[in-house]
């Protein structure tokens, strides 16, 4: 038995050792293809359940979020969510998120969201326009602006 052994080193590399070589070389694209191993990167993409919704939509939606808020981690939640889009909530929906604040006794949040609708807007006219329409708003709850606060910011 280790003579047939030893016969098969001394002649070199066998066909069978070849076999081996050609297996281990890289294949190309095509042959690869044949052979299905699973990964993640193969996988069936995840489908979003939701369809697209109108701003109305979404505005009604958001509104009935705001009204059923309880507490303080439930209002800055849906302000989150409410800001993260690529659109500036619907003055019905700053309505809402302002009486939830004001039933959760949240005040620096009512201050914030003034400062959220200032950030999305595209430009000082369309603030103006939100300030207009929420002004019998806060004065009937009392939230000044933060530039009413720290005027000497507001420059």
């Amino acid at each position: 038995m280790s003579a047939s052994i030893l016969r098969a080193a001394a002649r070199g590399p066998s066909s069978f050792l070849r076999a081996n070589v050609v297996a281990a070389r890289p294949q190309p694209m095509a042959a690869r293809a044949v052979i299905a191993t699973p990964s993640f990167s193969t996988t069936a993409r995840m489908r979003s359940e939701h369809q697209e919704e109108t701003f109305e939509e979404f505005s009604a939606r958001y509104e009935k979020e705001f009204d059923a808020v309880q507490d303080v981690f439930e209002l800055q939640r849906n302000l989150n969510n409410a800001f993260a889009y690529d659109l500036v909530p619907s003055p019905s929906v700053v309505s809402a998120a302002l009486r939830a604040a004001r039933r959760v006794n949240d005040f620096p949040t009512a201050v914030r969201i003034f400062e959220g609708i200032k950030a999305k807007v595209e430009n000082k006219g369309q603030y103006a326009q939100y300030l207009e329409e929420l002004k019998p708003l806060r004065e009937e709850l009392g939230i000044p602006l933060k530039e009413d606060l720290y005027p000497e910011e507001a420059k």
